[in-house]
């Protein structure tokens, strides 16, 4: 009955805690016991107008806040570091010693001297970036950042840790998504709480606050850098070379609060394990603060440190030690859990304690730290010369787009690179002057390097809490070599490590031609196409070879342009074609006469192209990811208008002004009988239909469409097994993210502008498609090996050999074309938004015998 009774108690005591109201929660609250502030830096409150946690700050207010505090305090500096899309100010405050923040510069060209010494300069800083709310719905991060721009910069009693230490506080990784999920909590808040988990406040409508303007989560960003936000934090961290960075988040409401180290076997093999001891050492700070306050808390049971695209593993790579806390989120200002109720003031309590415990754990360790970071540097170089590969060589003899691309990622990370000036031919594979370019591997960012080049198929665990490979060049489909000299001696270079521009397309011939021709292979002839169309040009496209009066050959997919009906003097036609081609990059070649070898210009093989009026499906059952990809690819890469329509709309919306209507991943369970019905008869007519992933599954259902699919029957016939293996045995058959060799037809239109049939996909999630017995309706599916880099379970390699990747559908006059996997994952799998793009302006000439 006693145990009972302090159980009861001990429950009663932690529920009150957790569910500390908002409008109870004050300055005092948060700050911790003995220290005093200087009475001339602003609290929060007065200039939010509410205490922290009572509201939830939007980005406007806690730039204002974070203004007022470096025109307020000696101790800070604002330093602004890009726009997001919405074009909301990306910012950080630097605080440390007056004298530091007078000599920020002269700090950072210290710092930068690490990644080449062998010693550290003895009052060398120690520089904590803390990073606040990624996740745009985990806003316990951004409003604990008030709490520490005011405590840092006022309390009294840091002016002399200061003198040894550089904190660099970002409030706001993810400034549109932050706003977004601020003004639904704020707009729905009640004066008297609610915490029922039904209450319209804790369940915010699609996509909902995590992703940035285009729905990406911004934590897979860190490597591929494909967005405003991350690349102006990457640079800024480059100039930096932070020792410690806190990355601030929050997850599920029935936890409680997780600080690395993660789970041990997790951790990537490129990290050396000196960083996982630091991590641990640091975690008894935390570990010491949170007893102190009471709160609950676990490590090494949850999330890892394997993929550099996320922010506290992106660290580990760079010779720092990246800090993931996870907050149990009370998602608006108080909700039900577990343990009674959790309140956004308890949310922030915990993150700014997990600061308070960094800031002494970064103090106390300044030497370790910094030694740390050049030992780093030191072992890469070691390992270095201990590799047989001493550089790669990467290009695209038939497309400059993609190579300039990963090229441009490289020079993101700080990572020295050269442009080939001269035609070099290694093992019987031809790399071109200006369309390739070289990376040593004698340099600082080894390692980096080296798992952005990588192949791995083996590891020690088979669970993954994100991708288990990021091959780059797979990823952008170029060939590319690890070379065993430096080849720099051996062919001429150019440095081009300060800054690389896209060359500009050119119009090879004169004005007046008969026509004009440009190749398919370049990765914006989509946008050069979709430009031309929309001045009214008429665009055809070959789908046989054909041969110009000089002896060059156009391939599949070639684009024929003339004026058409437009009244354009000859002139105004060419200046347009220059101005596209300069835009794009493309070589568009005047064409002398329609009698070319092969077919003729006026070939019944050559069929006109109608320019895309694009919807893409959106809303509740969509998933925002893949919708989000396909707008950004169409909106920021391509420059062509797309109709974001909700799924729910399709009944009453008028959809013969589109001709082509993309399906994103989804379950489309609020699309009607009326919108099926209505889906069917566009698609009759001869709307092009395209279908990713799950959506393939939802028109079969609705009987649009006649995907097979293959399912995956638990072979294993033991009667029992351990309950504690149920976990991670479920997990290692969830393909989470590898790359995989598949065979592409380049005569079909969805292949056009490949120049080889084998391409590398990436897949997620494991869904099987069955080939469709009709072979001509199989442009892509996976070879006999598949696996190219990363981990899949045994059972599901199985089911993928040889099965679809992309399969073509008919209805009517319509085509359905269906991609089992992402074509634009992440915004930097270049290498495979050509097929996707295929589907958009090319679909509508798919044959209908070919397919299924």
């Amino acid at each position: 009955m006693r145990f009972k009774l302090l159980c009861s108690l001990f429950l009663s005591t932690l529920s009150t805690f957790f569910a500390a109201k908002a409008q109870d929660a004050s300055l005092e609250y948060y700050l911790p016991d003995n220290f005093t502030y200087e009475a001339n830096i602003p609290v929060p409150s007065a200039v939010l107008g509410f205490e922290v946690g009572e509201w939830h700050a939007n980005h406007t207010q806690v730039v204002q806040y974070f203004s007022e505090i470096a025109a307020s305090s000696p101790r800070a500096s604002l330093i602004r570091y890009g726009s997001s899309y919405e074009k909301r100010p990306l910012i950080m405050l630097a605080v440390s010693s007056p004298e530091n923040i007078e000599n920020l510069e002269s700090i950072k060209t210290q710092r930068a001297a690490l990644r080449n010494s062998n010693t550290v300069p003895g009052n060398m800083p120690v520089v904590m970036y803390m990073g606040h709310s990624v996740h745009g719905n985990e806003p316990s991060g951004v409003n604990a950042s008030l709490l520490s721009a005011y405590h840092f910069t006022a309390a009294i009693e840091l002016e002399e840790d200061l003198e040894n230490m550089v904190l660099l506080i970002d409030p706001a990784i993810n400034p549109d998504g932050i706003n977004r999920f601020a003004s639904w909590v704020n707009s729905h808040k009640s004066y008297h709480q609610s915490g029922d988990r039904n209450n319209r406040e804790l369940n915010e409508t699609w996509p909902g606050g995590r992703t940035n303007h285009y729905w990406f989560d911004l934590n897979r960003d860190w490597l591929p850098v494909q967005h405003p936000e991350s690349r102006g934090r990457i640079a800024s961290l480059q100039e930096w070379l932070p020792n410690i960075v806190l990355d601030f988040h929050e997850m599920g409401t029935n936890n409680t609060f997780f600080f690395q180290p993660g789970i041990p076997s997790r951790n990537n093999p490129l990290t050396p394990e000196k960083n996982f001891e630091l991590t641990d050492k640091i975690a008894q700070y935390h570990a010491r603060y949170l007893d102190e306050i009471g709160s609950l808390y676990y490590t090494r049971e949850s999330f890892d440190d394997y993929y550099y695209g996320k922010g506290s593993t992106y660290p580990d790579i760079q010779g720092a030690i990246g800090i993931l806390f996870e907050q149990a989120s009370s998602r608006g200002h108080l909700q039900e859990n577990a343990f009674g109720e959790i309140s956004f003031p308890f949310t922030i309590k915990n993150q700014f304690t997990t600061a308070l415990s960094s800031f002494e754990a970064a103090r106390d360790m300044r030497q370790e730290l910094n030694q740390y970071m050049v030992d780093f540097y030191q072992e890469s170089r070691q390992a270095y010369n201990e590799d047989d590969d001493k550089a790669y060589i990467f290009g695209a003899e038939e497309d400059y787009g993609r190579t300039y691309h990963f090229a441009d990622i490289l020079l993101q990370h700080d990572i020295r690179l050269y442009s080939l000036e001269e035609d070099v031919n290694l093992n019987g594979v031809p790399f071109k002057s200006g369309k390739s370019f070289i990376v040593p591997l004698d340099q600082p960012q080894y390692r980096l390097i080296k798992s952005m080049f990588e192949t791995r198929t083996s590891f020690t665990d088979s669970l993954f809490y994100d991708v288990s490979t990021w091959n780059m060049p797979m990823a952008f489909n170029l060939e590319s070599m690890a070379l065993s000299s430096r080849i720099l001696n051996l062919a001429k270079v150019e440095d081009v490590s300060e800054g690389l521009s896209f060359k500009e397309g050119k119009v090879l011939g004169a004005e007046g031609a008969y026509s004009y021709a440009f190749e398919w292979t370049e990765y914006y002839a989509p946008k050069a196409l979709y430009q031309l169309m929309d001045k009214g040009y008429r665009l055809r496209v070959a789908h046989k070879p054909f041969q110009n009066q000089l002896g060059q050959v156009f391939s599949r997919g070639t684009i024929l342009v003339e004026k058409g009906n437009t009244d354009s003097t000859d002139a105004a036609f060419f200046d347009d074609l220059n101005k596209v081609a300069r835009n794009t990059g493309i070589t568009i070649h005047a064409l002398s006469t329609g009698y070319t070898s092969g077919i003729n210009l006026g070939s019944p093989s050559i069929d006109v192209l109608e320019k895309p009026d694009i919807a893409v499906m959106v809303g509740d059952g969509v998933g925002s990811s893949d919708a989000g990809e396909i707008w950004h690819l169409f909106d920021q890469r391509l420059d062509i208008p797309v109709t974001l329509i909700p799924a729910d709309r399709i009944s009453s919306a008028d959809l013969n002004r589109y001709n082509v209507i993309v399906l994103p991943s989804g379950n489309y369970g609020t699309v009607d009988k009326n919108g099926v019905g209505k889906l069917n008869s566009w698609v009759t007519n001869g709307g092009t239909l395209i279908a990713r992933g799950s959506a393939m599954n939802w028109l079969t259902r609705q009987d649009l469409a006649s995907f097979q699919f293959q399912s995956r029957e638990d072979s294993a016939n033991s009667v029992q097994k351990n309950y504690a293996d149920l976990s991670n045995e479920q997990g290692a058959k969830v393909t989470g993210g590898a790359i995989f060799k598949a065979k592409l037809d380049t005569t079909h239109p969805v292949g056009y502008g490949y120049t080889t049939g084998e391409i590398h996909v990436f897949k997620t999630g494991n869904q099987f498609l069955k080939p469709a017995n009709n072979p001509y309706a199989n442009p892509l599916i996976y070879t006999e090996n598949p696996l190219a880099s990363g981990y899949v379970h045994p059972d599901n390699l199985e089911m993928i050999k040889n099965n679809g990747v992309i399969q073509v559908s008919s209805r009517g006059s319509g085509r359905i074309v269906g991609f089992v996997d992402n074509p634009n994952f992440r915004a930097f799998w270049f290498g495979t938004n050509k097929l996707f793009l295929n589907a958009v302006f090319l679909g509508q000439t798919i044959s209908g015998a070919s397919a299924r």
